[in-house]
């Protein structure tokens, strides 16, 4: 975003060698050469949220039934990550042609105080107009956060509000009947996501 502050989303390694672990012992029980992404089929977390949409419309995990779901959790101040990964999302449902119509990408914010639902609406949709912001209260994106394995940290600035967020920069894949499935880390690229997705699909047909 243009006049965003510096963000310290590059420098994930700390907070992410805590996703490798538990990504690594996930992987060990149910790896799969099938995917591009990580097969974490059967992990005991990722399981339900309750979150507000950028139009304010209550959200749940099970309202996304029938179709993919691919989660990210990222910020609309995040200079390079974010947006990077929501291009990426964008390419590989271009590359989906009519079966993306059975693909939902909702984009979970880590910074509830600055992204009101108007603020995500205006973001995510300028990636794609079928792009979902999710948005709740302090507590409500810890809880969710919490169930999502992610972690996250505020990092202030040099003047009041002026800050940026650190945060965890995978993204979840959950098949038509709302299971967690794959993890995707940052930078896997459209071409690899777009062709799991399409295994999803194709296994659900």
């Amino acid at each position: 975003m243009i006049g965003a502050p510096a963000s310290s989303c590059r420098s994930l390694v700390p907070l992410l060698l805590v996703v490798c672990i538990w990504i690594a012992g996930c992987e060990q029980n149910g790896g799969s050469e099938a995917f591009e992404s990580t097969d974490i089929t059967g992990a005991d977390f990722g399981r339900q949220f309750e979150l507000v949409d950028h139009s304010g419309k209550l959200r749940r995990l099970e309202d996304f039934r029938g179709k993919v779901v691919v989660m990210f959790f990222g910020f609309t101040h995040c200079p390079d990550v974010c947006p990077m990964t929501l291009v990426e999302f964008n390419a590989a449902l271009q590359q989906l042609g009519e079966a993306a119509q059975r693909v939902q990408v909702l984009f979970v914010t880590v910074d509830p105080e600055r992204d009101t639902p108007e603020v995500l609406g205006a973001y995510v949709t300028a990636f794609n107009a079928d792009f979902l912001g999710l948005t709740g209260t302090r507590d409500q994106i810890a809880d969710v956060a919490r169930e999502f394995r992610i972690v996250y940290r505020k990092v202030e600035g040099s003047q009041p509000g002026n800050y940026s967020v650190d945060h965890s920069a995978g993204t979840y894949i959950f098949d038509q009947q709302g299971r967690i499935r794959l993890y995707a880390p940052y930078g896997q690229g459209s071409q690899a996501i777009a062709s799991d997705i399409e295994r999803l699909l194709s296994a659900a047909s």
